[in-house]
């Protein structure tokens, strides 16, 4: 890789990044072409962007921008999970490496703060917005069903006692 290509490379990932204020870095060690594609798919599918890099790009291109803290997490095999939307970057990680066990969290940078993979998987457990929603209208729901009931019995007990 010739120097122009290497600044063209880090420009281009430093835009990137600009764009996108999260992202993960990952181990894909061990990943079949086929599981790769899979990967980067649903990734694509969910408007999630996924580069391999070399480690040494990444970390100037991440020093641009002023981002520090993941430069010890920039070692072996590693790419860089770009994303708008935290949550569903880290749903589909923690999916994907359920079912096949790779690829692996080093880090995170979520809100300009570097995060550990425990708190990415977290991340992916947290439910959707829209189940978020349903859940309280069904607290809701059950809330207004059990004081209609008491009021129902307040004007039995009233009905009757007249």
């Amino acid at each position: 890789m010739s120097k122009s290509e290497r600044q063209e490379t880090v420009a281009t990932l430093s835009a990137l990044l600009k764009e996108t204020p999260h992202l993960y870095v990952t181990d894909f060690s061990g990943m079949s072409v086929l599981r790769m594609t899979e990967f980067r798919r649903r990734l694509r599918a969910a408007g999630v962007s996924y580069v391999v890099v070399k480690n040494t790009l990444a970390q100037r291109a991440l020093a641009a921008n002023g981002i520090t803290g993941l430069d010890a997490h920039l070692a072996g095999p590693t790419g860089l999970v770009l994303t708008k939307d935290p949550l569903a970057a880290a749903k589909i990680l923690g999916e994907f490496a359920k079912e096949f066990e790779r690829p692996t969290v080093k880090a995170g940078l979520v809100d300009g703060k570097t995060v550990a993979p425990a708190h990415v998987k977290r991340l992916g457990e947290i439910p959707s917005r829209e189940v978020l929603l349903a859940q309280i209208a069904g607290s809701m729901n059950g809330i207004l069903y059990s004081f209609v009931g008491a009021l129902e019995a307040l004007r039995e007990q009233r009905g009757t006692a007249s």
